[in-house]
């Protein structure tokens, strides 16, 4: 039988054990760290002679074990066979983002429980058949984030203005990266952190209050926090600001923040230098993690931010401003002007706005013939 190490593998150390984690087939193994040397020798297809015919410091009956055990563990793959030609196809549609991505996304799949089990509806299961208690209400961690001592600026809490058509609005809105560089009101961008993060209602969990907002919320944890970074405001000096949505405010936690520091912190993109603001949206994690402790759930928390992208981006639209996202920023330099750790608190969006420009220098032409005629439109598969 000739066999070869999964493409799709990764090895860590975890609870002091060397563990060999395939996906999306196979099981998670711990073994002995000298695995690591036995998966190199079936590098490319090989016999289990071969493969001892390079391990020669290592005793025949020390190979056959372990190649037992990573054959059953799905890290070593028969030739031929169905999981080596999945893992094939795995590789060569991942490869670019491979290791970190592909482990991500399978090592994820299908996962729901874990000590504290969490059904696939997203209702906790019964503490005798989650294996463990719930925890106590003095565990969860606070429904908002406060920076008590940092100058605080209570914002206006004027009528929203967002009465244009909802179909205006969803059509109207494009994705901006020309500003006029005028400054945006006040009263605006408070309209527009209201509207986004503030709090809609409040309900009982059962073991406590929570809060909702206006956009969908993974069992209403409310972990992204908005952290603003003022370029043009009316009546805001520039820096770095957290809001608070509980009192409605801003809470000022650096000074200072220019259009080139901006550029910078969005991995050099030379358009955020010219909206009025961004806004950083920030994850607390452990107010996921509280209820739902398997690592799907940090799939959760990227769609949260998603959702809260979508809905800034309609309202700012509303209010007649241009919304901007990206995924490309300086993800530890945005930490650190927002003051987050960057561990249980970390940034995972970065939205922003301005006034939009009226004829946008980067706007892309219509797509017309030569743009069609280059273009695969259906790729046949049913």
């Amino acid at each position: 039988m000739r066999l070869r190490r999964s493409r799709c593998l990764t090895c860590y150390w975890h609870d002091s054990a060397f563990v060999v984690h395939p996906h999306p087939h196979g099981t998670p193994t711990a073994l002995h760290p000298a695995a690591a040397e036995i998966l190199a020798a079936f590098e490319e297809w090989s016999t289990p002679d071969e493969a001892a015919g390079h391990l020669g410091h290592l005793t025949p009956d020390t190979v056959e074990d372990a190649v037992e055990a990573l054959v059953r563990s799905g890290a070593l793959l028969a030739h031929g066979s169905a999981a080596a030609q999945l893992d094939e196809r795995i590789a060569g549609q991942w490869g670019a983002w491979m290791p970190e991505a592909s482990f991500f996304h399978y090592a994820t799949q299908d996962v729901y429980d874990s000590p504290q089990a969490v059904d696939p509806s997203g209702e906790e299961r019964d503490a005798g058949a989650a294996g463990s208690p719930r925890p106590e209400r003095e565990s969860l961690p606070p429904l908002f984030t406060g920076y008590p001592d940092a100058p605080r600026l209570l914002l206006p809490r004027g009528p929203a203005g967002l009465g244009a058509p909802f179909e205006q609005v969803l059509y109207d809105r494009r994705t901006h990266r020309d500003f006029t560089g005028a400054p945006v009101s006040l009263e605006t961008l408070a309209t527009l952190l209201a509207t986004v993060f503030g709090p809609v209602d409040f309900i009982d969990c059962g073991r406590g209050a929570l809060y909702r907002r206006t956009s969908p919320q993974g069992g209403s944890r409310q972990e992204i926090d908005a952290y603003v970074g003022v370029l043009g405001v009316s009546g805001l000096a520039p820096g770095w600001y957290h809001y608070n949505g509980l009192q409605h405010a801003l809470e000022l936690l650096s000074e200072g923040l220019t259009p080139a520091e901006a550029a910078r912190l969005c991995a050099d993109q030379s358009w955020a230098a010219r909206p009025a603001f961004l806004v950083v949206l920030a994850a607390r994690l452990e107010r996921m993690s509280v209820k739902y402790p398997t690592p799907r759930a940090y799939r959760v928390c990227l769609l949260d931010a998603g959702h809260l992208g979508q809905t800034f981006a309609l309202t700012a639209t509303a209010l007649g401003l241009g919304p901007a996202q990206t995924g490309a920023f300086r993800d530890s330099a945005v930490a650190g002007r927002c003051g987050l750790d960057n561990t249980g608190h970390t940034p995972l969006y970065v939205l922003a706005a301005g006034h939009p420009a009226a004829a946008p220098q980067d706007a892309p032409p219509p797509a017309g013939l030569p743009a069609f005629g280059a273009t695969a439109l259906l790729d046949g598969r049913p």
